[in-house]
């Protein structure tokens, strides 16, 4: 790296927003009514980067207490010795969950800070592939009547997505036929042409993931998602092989080492750069799956992912998150654009180019 870089970081500061749902959500094993962004600002030489993750306000205490001495004072254009210095430091506290979430949301600032240092986008920094990325609508809760429901499913057609994803695995499981109905009902709206994919957040047993699988394969579902738990591969495996479309988990991986244990139980490796540590990590856990010939698909908090999702030549595509959709443009500017089914990066941008908004005082809470 070369420009303005070979300055330390002189400041590391935290923030926690909260924001409310429009209604209660839940998807198959889990319900929730706000949503919480733990943002991380990390600055040098006159440049300031912006990360965050989506995780618990407990997540600012990590960054405060472990992490932002560790970083302070250190190279800006050094992400991969300042990762490495984070995850060392952390060793005691443990690699995965809210230490994971919190060395992400540095990681991401500093990605961030490097770029804008030296006044290139972030995309190019990190190896453009492409400038924009294909996304898919997500959200299709559980606590949603069928005209709440079809009114989503028509506003991510109204986006030009060609895929769309809702959950089912209702009440871990034990509503398997309104899952069912409630597919139908997708594959109602959106009509042949269009991706239909089902995520159970790991709510099903095995043999009932199997069963109902093959009535999720009649319907032409194109994508599984955790049908029984990730803590369990060799499940993942036999679903996998009972099935015709594909399956898929990775969306609480932390680490390589995670991923790895992953791959050969899955069709497409998910990762959330706000869990698995970060771009840092997100690169790594990439490359693994690309060698093991799997594409990587991008979870949640799209506007994040838009500049790592854009450097994998092996990504499928990014989730539209229907919560994280709803909340980035209001906490930050610069908020990357989805027209036709893809979610569009401004080349000319330094960093990721996204700004806390003036408004995101609203619901900030710490």
């Amino acid at each position: 790296m070369t420009g303005r870089l070979g300055v330390g970081v002189t400041e590391v500061r935290t923030a926690v927003y909260t924001v409310p749902t429009p209604e209660p959500e839940a998807d198959g094993t889990l319900a929730w009514s706000a949503t919480t962004a733990v943002t991380v600002e990390v600055s040098a030489g006159g440049c300031t980067g912006l990360g965050w993750s989506y995780t618990s306000p407990a997540t600012a205490g990590i960054v405060d207490e472990h992490l932002a001495g560790v970083v302070r004072g250190r190279d800006a254009g050094d992400t991969a010795g300042s990762w490495e210095a984070m995850v060392r430091a952390c060793r005691n506290l443990g690699r995965g969950g809210l230490v994971s979430h919190a060395i992400a949301a540095v990681d991401i600032a500093l990605w961030d800070l490097a770029a804008r240092l030296l006044d290139v986008a972030l995309v190019a920094l990190l190896g453009a592939s492409r400038t924009s990325v294909a996304v898919y609508g997500s959200g299709g809760f559980t606590t949603q009547s069928d005209a709440e429901l079809r009114a989503q499913l028509e506003g991510w057609l109204g986006l030009g997505c060609t895929a769309v994803k809702i959950k089912v695995g209702e009440s871990w499981g034990a509503r398997a036929e309104r899952d069912l109905a409630r597919a139908r009902l997708a594959r109602e709206v959106v009509g042949d042409t269009v991706e239909l994919m089902v995520d159970a957040n790991g709510g099903y047993r095995r043999g009932q993931a199997r069963r109902l699988g093959r009535r999720y394969d009649d319907l032409g579902v194109t994508w599984f998602e955790e049908p029984v738990s990730s803590d369990d591969p060799a499940g993942l495996a036999v679903v996998r092989d009972a099935l015709r479309c594909d399956v898929a988990a990775g969306e609480y991986v932390h680490s390589l080492a995670e991923a790895a244990r992953l791959l050969p139980a899955v069709d497409c490796l998910q990762l959330d750069v706000t869990r698995c540590a970060g771009y840092t990590e997100w690169r790594r856990c990439a490359a693994f799956a690309a060698a093991a010939g799997l594409d990587v698909s991008a979870h949640c908090a799209p506007s994040l992912h838009a500049p790592i999702a854009a450097a994998t030549p092996s990504l499928r595509h990014v989730e539209l998150f229907a919560d994280h959709a709803r909340l980035e443009p209001m906490l930050f500017t610069g908020v990357p654009e989805v027209r036709g089914g893809r979610l569009h990066l401004d080349p000319d941008a330094p960093g990721h180019g996204m700004r806390l908004s003036a408004q995101a005082q609203s619901w900030r809470t710490a």
